[in-house]
């Protein structure tokens, strides 16, 4: 029984750090949504999006955590990153230097 109430606590600790890292985002810019995707073994990424165009991502060790983060953090979730959603993202130059090295043999940024 003392094993489970580690996991849990663990797992309630990691929902917390989530949540908070995820309404710091949003307040750093203006509002923000996410979507929720299963990285198989290795967990969910919890993709976000800020009313300002800007964008980052967390990795949580499960679908379910990931879940549980962005339900504590209040955020609108998106089943998929397409349409209006994904159409908020903002890129920069850097970005797009970073696709073209990676995807054509670009320009590196190193």
């Amino acid at each position: 029984m003392a094993d489970t109430q580690q996991v849990d606590a663990k797992a309630a600790r990691t929902v917390a750090r989530l949540a908070k890292r995820i309404g710091a985002f949003s307040k750093g810019h203006g509002g923000a949504e996410g979507q929720v995707a299963y990285l198989g073994q290795r967990g969910a990424r919890i993709v976000l999006v800020g009313e300002d165009g800007g964008w980052g991502d967390l990795v949580a060790p499960s679908y379910a955590i990931a879940e549980q983060a962005v339900a504590k953090a209040g955020i609108t979730v998106h089943e998929d990153f397409d349409g209006e959603f994904a159409a908020k993202v903002r890129t920069g130059p850097y970005e797009w230097t970073r696709m073209a090295g990676i995807q054509v043999g670009g320009p590196s940024n190193g």
